[in-house]
C-alpha cells in the first residue's frame, strides 16, 4: 500500500505538477521532509502513529519514504495549483486534507497504520488541515511557519506527553 501511494504520488506528478517552477517549491518541499525526519527522530519509539510495511522494509524505511518522496512530492503538487485568491484558498486546504484523510482511512482499514499514546484517526483530519495550511504560510512567509510549527510541536509533545528525546 505504501509503495502505491508513493507510485500513485509520482505519477501524479508527471501528470499535474508544475514542473517548470519546481525551484519555487523546492524550500517547502525540503521543510515537510525535515519536519518529518526531525519529528522521527525526537520522539523515537514514542510516536503518535506507526506505519506497518508491506513487504520486506520496517517502519523506519517506510517513514523515509514518505518523507524524501511522498510526502515532498505531495506538497509539490499541492502549491502547483495553489490558489492566488483568498476565498479559494480554504476549500483547496480542505479538499487536500480530505484527500489526505481518505487515503490514511485506507492505510487504517488496510492495517498499515495504527494509532497509539492517546493518537485517534479523528485527529488526523484536523492535523491534516493545520498541515497544508502551515506548508502554505511557508510557502509566503517561511519564518513564520517555522515558529508556528515549534509552536503546534510543543502542543502536540505536551498533550500527548510525548517524551522529549534526543
Amino acid at each position: 500500500m505504501h509503495v502505491a501511494i508513493t507510485l500513485l504520488t509520482i505519477l501524479a506528478s508527471f501528470k499535474w505538477g508544475d514542473w517548470k517552477n519546481w525551484r519555487e517549491y523546492h524550500a517547502s518541499m525540503l521543510f515537510i521532509s525535515t519536519g518529518g525526519l526531525l519529528y522521527e527522530y525526537i520522539v523515537k519509539e514514542d510516536t503518535l502513529w506507526k506505519f506497518h510495511p508491506d513487504f520486506f522494509y520496517g517502519h523506519e524505511m517506510v517513514v523515509i519514504i514518505y518523507a524524501l518522496i511522498t510526502m515532498p512530492i505531495s506538497v509539490f503538487l499541492f502549491l502547483s495549483h495553489f490558489p492566488s485568491s483568498w476565498s479559494k484558498r480554504i476549500p483547496y486546504i480542505v479538499i487536500w486534507s480530505v484527500v489526505y484523510i481518505i487515503v490514511e482511512l485506507i492505510l487504517y482499514i488496510t492495517g498499515r497504520i495504527s494509532y497509539q499514546n492517546g493518537w485517534k484517526f479523528e485527529y488526523s483530519f484536523i492535523f491534516d488541515l493545520v498541515m497544508f495550511s502551515v506548508i502554505a504560510l511557508h510557502q509566503q512567509k517561511p519564518g513564520r511557519a517555522y515558529l508556528l510549527s515549534i509552536i503546534i510541536i510543543t502542543i502536540l509533545i505536551n498533550l500527548f506527553k510525548i517524551p522529549f528525546k534526543f
